[in-house]
């Protein structure tokens, strides 16, 4: 067992907010998004870890880096992502830039604004949906969208576990600007209910996140692959959905996620939307084929 391994939390992509790799996905598709989750999830892992040192971390992040490039062959995740790559053909550069902002969770633990914010977001969050349209083939001049998508999934993200982050790791996403203009403390964070003030902040960077899901919410109709734009729907109705809860529920105190019951009206809603929008596109309804 490599060191890594012992500071995996066993949390899997069943586990995550939105789907990964789900039916949807074509099945030739689905091995190498699970083995860059795997990647991802085992680095995420090693920098969240609550009692490893920061030397420690940095270290077996540079170990899963240099496994990834060809370097080392001992990062079990990297090195069968690397494998995997290499038979399609794709490039690591996406797997690079999500180890580097593992790094940054490791090495910075406050953000001044939103723009420092939104950078780290391009480490952590847009490299994620952008190999997953590499994967399909699509084309890289629908990125913009993606990245607007992305951003906002890691900005929620951030939002429902602020507490959390706050009292197990003292790292803030939340930008300290936002937190001044709202008269916000950050040791706020570590209350058992947000004070008004903290709310405030909260519901100001829900609505930051709800303008990027607006700017996000045409990559669906940009996608060709029938069957993963219609997965991306899925996924931008459930971020809408998460971000409304944001802007009516305190994080510290209330849950912020989906139940089971929530699932079933939300993909129907999504459903519907992605006929809608594919019927007034090319004039037809596709058909949801089952091939591989």
């Amino acid at each position: 067992m490599t060191a890594a391994a012992t500071l995996q939390s066993g949390k899997g992509h069943r586990d995550e907010n939105f789907p990964v790799a789900s039916f949807l996905i074509r099945r030739r598709h689905r091995s190498v998004i699970l083995a860059f989750y795997r990647f991802a999830r085992a680095a995420d892992d090693v920098a969240d870890h609550p009692t490893a040192s920061a030397e420690e971390k940095l270290r077996l992040l540079e170990e899963m880096d240099r496994t990834l490039t060809g370097e080392l062959d001992s990062a079990p995740e990297a090195l069968s992502l690397r494998r995997m790559l290499d038979d399609r053909n794709l490039s690591v550069q996406h797997g690079l830039m999500l180890l580097e902002a593992f790094r940054r969770d490791v090495t910075t633990l406050r953000y001044a604004s939103w723009d420092d914010l939104m950078e780290y977001c391009r480490y952590s969050a847009m490299p994620v949906g952008r190999f997953v349209l590499d994967v399909h083939g699509e084309r890289r001049d629908i990125w913009p969208a993606n990245d607007a998508l992305c951003a906002a999934l890691q900005v929620i993200n951030h939002l429902q576990d602020c507490g959390k982050d706050y009292r197990s790791l003292d790292r803030v996403y939340i930008p300290q600007d936002a937190f001044v203009a709202a008269a916000a403390r950050i040791e706020d964070l570590g209350a058992s209910n947000a004070s008004p003030a903290l709310h405030r902040t909260i519901m100001e960077l829900a609505q930051r996140a709800k303008r990027l899901l607006e700017e996000g919410r045409p990559l669906a109709g940009q996608i060709q692959d029938t069957r993963l734009a219609f997965e991306v729907t899925v996924i931008q109705r459930l971020a809408e959905d998460l971000t409304s809860k944001l802007l009516r529920r305190d994080p510290l105190h209330q849950r912020v996620h989906h139940a089971k019951l929530d699932l079933i009206p939300l993909l129907l809603r999504a459903m519907a939307r992605f006929v809608s929008t594919r019927f007034s596109r090319d004039g037809r309804v596709p058909a949801m084929r089952s091939a591989p």
